[in-house]
């Protein structure tokens, strides 16, 4: 019974849409400006590093909260692997926003922060490099959750959690196909490009 309510709980956690609440605090429809993206790479194109920073923040803590409550009320390491996967889950797929959300990437940085913080770190610097070489946020974070299973099996041998590094890199490439089409196609915006419309 613990096991299911921390996920259920971590669902919740991560269905909160940081992005959606700081851009309405600005009187703006996130949904309705630039990719329609509620995650922080569309906060900062359209309403610039401030909003950007707060909405990364919240979503990085959703996927920290999420993890923390489980370990706190010891559960087995499945199950706090599966309330990361389920406050990632959240996001994607809010509960606030008839089951549509964002990409997971701040959130499954936090989720790995206390999950398995070598690896967070490394996912981060690889994230950052990607995309400070390449000016395009969504190759870093293609990039960086493309190795993060490879990443696990080197530096957090654990079974279970390269299991769920797996689902996590799955989850993390499936809503980036647009991105990824784009990108080949050479129309992806690169980070700090100013969203149009709105």
């Amino acid at each position: 019974m613990k096991p299911a309510l921390v996920i259920a709980l971590a669902f919740i956690l991560g269905s909160i849409p940081c992005g959606v609440v700081v851009a309405k605090i600005k009187g703006v429809d996130l949904r309705k400006i630039g990719s329609g993206n509620i995650g922080a790479t569309n906060v900062l194109r359209s309403l610039g590093k401030g909003a950007a920073l707060l909405t990364l923040s919240g979503d990085i803590l959703k996927g920290t909260a999420a993890i923390a409550i489980a370990r706190y009320l010891s559960i087995e390491p499945l199950y706090e692997g599966l309330a990361g996967l389920s406050a990632i889950l959240g996001h994607n797929f809010s509960l606030f926003l008839r089951f549509r959300g964002g990409k997971g990437v701040a959130t499954s940085i936090g989720v790995l922060v206390i999950y398995s913080p070598k690896v967070a770190i490394l996912t981060l610097i690889i994230w950052l490099v990607a995309a400070l070489i390449t000016k395009y946020s969504s190759l870093g974070a293609i990039v960086s959750f493309g190795l993060l299973p490879v990443n696990v099996f080197l530096f957090d041998p654990v079974r279970i959690k390269i299991l769920i590094s797996v689902m996590i890199a799955l989850l993390i490439l499936a809503r980036h196909i647009g991105n990824i089409e784009r990108l080949i196609k050479g129309v992806e915006r690169k980070i700090g490009e100013r969203a149009r419309g709105g």
